[in-house]
């Protein structure tokens, strides 16, 4: 399976995942000139960014890890843009959480890196 199919079917998991411990799904891959968001969603009060990162095992580290400072700032600018394009004020609480996959396993790491 190619990386763009396994992705898509890796990110329908999560948002699956994610439906069954409350998350609302708003919007899956939102694309902007600064970048991509995998999943955006409300939760528990928060407007929240969700990177999907899948790893096949975890012989070369975790799906997480994977989410450098530099893909942190690519999302925190993408979501900037797109409260800005949804008319979301900027004082709206929002959170960057990450959905890690690696096999089957799903792990859910809440507030993974700041805003």
């Amino acid at each position: 399976m190619n990386r763009r199919r396994m992705g898509g079917k890796k990110e329908l998991a999560a948002a699956e995942y994610l439906a069954g411990c409350g998350y609302r799904i708003l919007e899956r891959n939102f694309y902007s000139r600064a970048g991509e968001i995998d999943l955006v969603a409300a939760e528990g009060g928060y407007l929240v960014f969700i990177e999907v990162k899948y790893r096949s095992t975890d012989a070369f580290g975790y799906p997480e890890e994977a989410v450098t400072l530099k893909k942190q700032r690519t999302i925190v600018g993408t979501a900037r843009y797109y409260m800005l394009k949804n008319g979301y004020p900027p004082e709206t609480p929002c959170r960057f959480d990450v959905v890690a996959i690696t096999g089957e396993k799903i792990r859910l790491v809440k507030n993974a890196f700041e805003g």
